[in-house]
């Protein structure tokens, strides 16, 4: 189990797109306009690869001096439940602390809040709709 980062690779982000269409777009009807919202090419990318298969993604965004947006987390449905999520996440983190970060921010689905919370992140402000799905702004202080 790996997670691959990267920032313009063709083949990957093909993967990583595979991924996101599979879930937000098919499982969670999200409109492919809100979907690919044109933000990738100023991203980092992670790719979980479980037993030489691509399983989850997400996409990192720097919004402000050691502050990053950890957005598009998903692991396709037939592999959640495994742990594979938790890992993708501590790596995420693990990657940003060693490009400074200080502050990781999501808006996490209603859904998975308490995923997050388990992760560290505390919850900040109300729940507010995002492609007609509930959502809570989430945070969390790393790398002091």
């Amino acid at each position: 189990m790996r997670v691959i980062f990267f920032e313009a690779d063709d083949d990957l982000m093909k993967k990583a797109l595979e991924i996101r269409r599979k879930v937000f777009i098919e499982e969670q009807k999200v409109a492919e306009e809100d979907e690919l919202d044109g933000k990738d090419p100023e991203s980092l990318h992670a790719l979980l690869e479980v037993g030489g298969r691509y399983v989850g993604v997400s996409r990192i965004r720097r919004i402000g001096e050691g502050i990053f947006k950890i957005e598009r987390v998903a692991i396709l449905k037939e592999e959640r439940g495994k742990g594979y999520g938790r890992f993708l996440m501590e790596e995420v983190e693990r990657e940003l602390v060693s490009r400074r970060a200080k502050r990781l921010v999501l808006n996490a689905q209603i859904q998975v809040k308490g995923f997050y919370e388990k992760l560290g992140y505390k919850a900040r402000g109300e729940i507010f709709y995002e492609a007609n799905i509930p959502h809570v702004r989430m945070e969390k202080v790393v790398g002091r």
